[in-house]
């Protein structure tokens, strides 16, 4: 498998993940979240790179620009996921296959959660698996990859 670098890119406040209410997100730090992360990937042979920000027109400069150092994007663009159309444009922009992942069972909480504009771009959804979706998430990437 040649094609194994995957953009992991994460939204509005996950950097600030340690603040958010725990029985959602596990009660985990960004940077342990990146690690942890990055241990998945390494154990399926891929290569990650970074990106968190907590601006809307940042992140859909970063996916116009992900095409550039990745063959694949893992997204968890936070609250973005339900009303951010400019970002759906800029994961079809890409043209890079996507997984969108959640820490958060979105699907069982406030109804405007439930909502992705994701849906018709990304090959796959993982949520409500805390840090574990994130290796579910990477697992089908390397799959797509293949």
């Amino acid at each position: 498998m040649s094609a194994r670098r995957v953009a992991v890119m994460h939204g509005v406040n996950l950097g600030a993940l340690d603040r958010r209410p725990a029985e959602h997100y596990g009660g985990l730090t960004f940077t342990a979240l990146e690690r942890t992360i990055e241990s998945f990937a390494r154990e399926l042979e891929l290569e990650p790179s970074f990106f968190q920000s907590d601006h809307e027109g940042d992140f859909v400069q970063a996916l116009h620009r992900a095409g550039d150092h990745a063959d694949a994007l893992l997204l968890n663009p936070g609250a973005w996921t339900h009303y951010a159309w400019a970002l759906r444009d800029a994961v079809e922009v890409a043209g890079l296959p996507a997984v969108e992942v959640h820490l958060s069972a979105v699907e069982r909480r406030e109804d405007w959660r439930r909502v992705s504009v994701l849906a018709d771009v990304v090959v796959a959804k993982v949520s409500g698996l805390g840090v574990d979706g994130y290796r579910v998430a990477l697992a089908r990437l390397r799959e797509e990859l293949a």
